[in-house]
């Protein structure tokens, strides 16, 4: 008889096992060795339940490692803790399945049926002051309509303290600003890793004249830009009360959503801005109050 290595003796011995979907994810993330496989489709068997539950019950992953594998089997990027070098205000990419996230996901479907859907694609983000939550809210929407499969673009028009490209840890100094002048090409424009769908342009170099660089042609011409390359396109616009940058932003958009923060907000800021806004042509989409 012909002789066999130990290594041969156990490829010949080990019987073919068949792992489905959920298993074929969980051993691609390292959650699960391939020789765990046949324990827990032992206990599959046995108990009648699915592959996930079986390596649960034999302690072999966590609740979250199948939420990991599930988001991935429907292409629904997030990350795990750690993961990435963005905000931790990012939750819609750390936290997806907090009841925080599911309000956003509510205010994602009322956008989409509301605006998105009748053919309209960019939106201006809005608030009367600063520290009610825009460049937080804009950003988390931004990654779930991403999550949607959506080709979204999140641009930080905010030249007066912006914040974007800090909470998506974007290198480079280049961003909308440079592009108004001409410093820049599309290339300031930057992919986020983990989410495909997702790009988003910083503010740039501060100027001295925000105000007067968005009322030039050439942003009008990149917001016409962005509708043609984009599904999505959102704008961090300025705190309005401080100048009449988020005026100008909102009529480049056509629309708006006010944003507003719990016990810190004037109603008659609000008003104030809704008026502001309607002068220059632009939808006011909805608003939002913010809790934090």
């Amino acid at each position: 008889m012909q002789n066999t290595t130990q290594q041969e003796q156990s490829s010949v011995s080990r019987p073919q096992v068949n792992v489905g979907n959920i298993g074929r994810l969980l051993l691609q993330l390292g959650k699960i060795r391939p020789e765990d496989t046949e324990s827990i489709l032992r206990v599959q068997q046995d108990h009648q339940i699915r592959f996930g539950d079986a390596a649960l019950k034999l302690g072999l992953i966590t609740e979250a490692d199948i939420s990991q594998a599930l988001a991935l089997q429907f292409n629904y990027p997030y990350l795990q803790p750690g993961q990435g070098a963005y905000s931790p205000e990012l939750v819609a990419a750390y936290q997806p399945f907090s009841k925080q996230v599911e309000a956003l996901r509510a205010l994602r479907s009322q956008l989409m049926v509301l605006w998105f859907n009748q053919r309209n694609k960019s939106l201006a983000m809005v608030s009367s002051n600063a520290g009610e939550g825009v460049s937080y809210l804009s950003a988390n929407l931004a990654i779930m309509f991403s999550q949607l499969g959506e080709r979204t673009l999140l641009i930080d028009a905010n030249m007066r303290n912006p914040r974007q490209q800090k909470m998506f840890n974007l290198r480079g100094k280049f961003g909308l600003s440079d592009i108004i002048v001409g410093r820049a090409g599309l290339e300031a424009i930057k992919k986020i890793e983990f989410f495909e769908d997702l790009s988003v342009l910083s503010a740039g170099t501060i100027p001295p004249n925000p105000q007067e660089l968005l009322n030039r042609v050439r942003f009008a011409h990149f917001m016409n830009y962005a509708r043609s390359k984009y599904d999505i396109v959102l704008v961090d616009a300025a705190p309005a009360k401080l100048s009449a940058d988020a005026q100008v932003t909102a009529a480049n958009c056509g629309g708006a959503l006010l944003i507003s923060r719990l016990n810190h907000t004037c109603l008659s800021d609000i008003t104030e801005v809704r008026n502001q806004i309607a002068v220059t042509g632009a939808q006011v989409v909805g608003a939002v109050i913010n809790e934090f």
